[in-house]
């Protein structure tokens, strides 16, 4: 297994257009053995203490391995609607790790 936290940051304004982008990406998770374990969307309260830029959005997805993952990335019909993650999202970090 292998786990993707993904903190997302957004184009101030573009929050539609990322959920358009996320409506048809995230059920494409399945179709290569991944899941979404979590999907979080912080509010500042929920901050105790940060020396980073607050995400938009968390994401924490696990894949049975390295392969599924690129294949997820490569799928065709995600690929269609990257204009729309290239539009809403700033910038990224994704954060790969192995469950001990």
């Amino acid at each position: 297994m292998i786990y993707l936290t993904q903190l997302i940051y957004i184009n101030e304004g573009q929050e539609a257009v990322f959920h358009q982008f996320e409506d048809i990406a995230i059920p494409l998770i399945e179709k290569y053995k991944g899941r979404l374990l979590l999907r979080i969307r912080p509010t500042d309260d929920a901050y105790i203490e940060h020396e980073i830029d607050k995400p938009y959005e968390i994401h924490l997805v696990e894949f049975d391995n390295e392969q599924d993952f690129h294949a997820f990335s490569r799928d065709e019909s995600r690929k269609q609607f990257l204009h729309l993650k290239e539009q809403s999202v700033k910038t990224s970090m994704l954060i790969q790790g192995i469950k001990l």
